[in-house]
């Protein structure tokens, strides 16, 4: 049952909620703390929201009001495929929706830690013929359609599921989105085909942000149906079927009343970013998935791939702060799908400027200054692909023109399969050293100056340990000494991801 149990990695009614240590350590004692600031019980039900653009996972937790508030956000390391809904097997997408988690679902012989099944898929999901099985959220920051943690996140938010089971409640609500649904985002993504899903998603959303009870979920009709009751000469509950006729319900007036008047609102912040011009979002489904922006700062060419940093911070910032958590040795960050951006058509970046030559009349690329200063990104894909420093890769400026010479006329070569491999990579792939083309490709001088010989670059040790610790240390405490249960094995230094990639910072 062991050996079946690891290789399905999730989801089974053959094992209890906590068999093994790792299952059955303690909530740390700083989360503890703040259930008390919050006036939160141990045992409170809880529920999860998770946001694929921001790259995180939120914990609510029921207080003695009855509401739920806000526990701890933990920021994912790793989440496959592209913003929307998972739609067949195989597709490498993280789901996106409203599920339901029991305690079957809770897998602590997980072959990722720990690991809960999603639930995916649901009754709408499985309405429109969507396929998929085994979609996690689990630990070892790897990704293949699931939503991966640290060993030491999934240790938290596991001991946390289970005491709210251990406190009464049946199944957790877990709400997935491509992004927090603010207007700012939805007016970002407006074009994007799957809006239609996410405006129906976002309503569960505003039912929960201003009532903050999680929302009863039905379906019918291939849609999501939020907080249905029945109506008032009724004698029962209304029966949902995903792919029948709705039945007869009422919503709260006073749920209504309040979701109108958020939604009121949103639309009218929407229309106004709109008509200000806000910048649609562009899609980049060559790229596999994201990473939050403080596993990809500790990850020598690390990218946060769709998901998004905060403003002002930046990758180098955070180098220095502490991972949540052990960061494996084979994380894979989010790169594109270099087959896939290779046969799309060249990537279109800004419009070319053109001006008229007076001499011909024809029209002429304006060149930008040689130097590296005033280069930037287009000069610098220039240069990689062998067009000099012009700001243009659309023509070539002759190999003697200086700044009071006018660019020769040049023909236009269309792109070729090869050259647009080139330039995605240039474009897409993290800690590309752009420089060191331009360096390449340029002409050699004369005579060179003697110089100190630059020294080899230092390569990741990608070597795994040869054993994982049974159990993790707490990311709430920062230190193992308050968290480390009886009979726990002690956490192996050599198996931080300080130790490991140490040289590279």
């Amino acid at each position: 049952m062991t050996a079946s149990v690891l290789l399905a990695g999730c989801d089974t009614d053959q094992v209890s909620l906590a068999t093994n240590a790792k299952a059955n350590q303690p909530v740390p004692p700083k989360l503890l703390a703040a259930m008390v600031e919050k006036d939160m019980d141990l045992q409170s039900p809880i529920l999860v929201r998770l946001f694929k653009q921001e790259a995180e996972l939120e914990v609510w937790k029921q207080a003695r009001n009855g509401q739920f508030a806000l526990l701890k956000t933990y920021p994912i390391c790793r989440w496959s495929g592209d913003l929307g809904p998972k739609v067949r097997e195989g597709d490498r997408q993280a789901p996106e929706g409203f599920y339901s988690i029991n305690p079957s679902q809770m897998n602590p012989q997980s072959a990722y830690y720990l690991s809960f099944n999603t639930g995916y898929p649901n009754a709408f999901d499985k309405a429109l013929g969507r396929t998929g099985s085994q979609l996690m959220v689990h630990g070892d920051c790897s990704s293949r359609g699931c939503y991966a943690m640290t060993d030491e996140q999934i240790a938290e938010i596991y001991s946390l599921g289970r005491e709210s089971f251990f406190g009464g409640q049946k199944a957790f609500q877990l709400q997935a989105y491509p992004f927090k649904m603010t207007p700012v985002n939805m007016a970002k993504h407006r074009n994007n085909p799957n809006m239609p899903f996410w405006k129906m998603i976002k309503e569960g959303y505003d039912h929960f942000e201003v009532t903050r009870q999680e929302p009863k979920v039905d379906f019918c009709e291939k849609k999501y149906v939020f907080d249905a009751a029945k109506p008032a000469d009724a004698k029962r509950d209304p029966v949902f079927d995903a792919s029948a006729k709705c039945p007869a319900y009422v919503i709260p007036e006073d749920v209504v009343a309040a979701v109108r008047g958020k939604q009121a609102k949103d639309e009218a912040e929407y229309a106004r970013l709109v008509a200000k011009g806000t910048p649609v979002a562009r899609m980049n489904t060559g790229i596999d998935g994201g990473m939050n922006k403080i596993f990809a700062a500790k990850i020598p060419e690390g990218s946060t791939g769709l998901s998004e940093g905060a403003e002002g911070t930046t990758l180098q910032m955070l180098a220095m702060a502490k991972a949540p958590g052990t960061i494996p040795g084979h994380v894979n960050p989010p790169k594109p799908n270099l087959d896939s951006v290779a046969s799309a058509p060249a990537p279109q970046e800004e419009p070319v400027v053109a001006v008229s030559a007076p001499a011909t009349g024809a029209r002429v690329a304006t060149a930008a200054p040689t130097t590296e200063k005033a280069g930037g990104f287009f000069s610098n894909l220039g240069r990689k692909m062998g067009m000099g420093s012009s700001d243009t890769t659309a023509t070539t400026p002759p190999p003697q023109a200086t700044a009071s010479v006018a660019p020769a006329i040049t023909t236009t070569t269309p792109p070729t399969a090869a050259s647009r491999l080139k330039a995605a990579v240039t474009r897409f792939v993290p800690g590309h050293d752009k420089s060191k083309d331009a360096a390449k490709d340029a002409p050699k001088p004369a005579a060179t100056v003697a110089t100190k010989p630059a020294e080899p670059a230092k390569q990741p040790d990608t070597r795994l340990a040869a054993t994982r610790p049974a159990l993790k240390p707490s990311v709430a405490d920062g230190t193992s000494e308050a968290t480390q249960i009886m009979g726990a094995a002690p956490v192996i230094s050599s198996n931080s991801f300080d130790s490991r990639f140490g040289a590279m910072k």
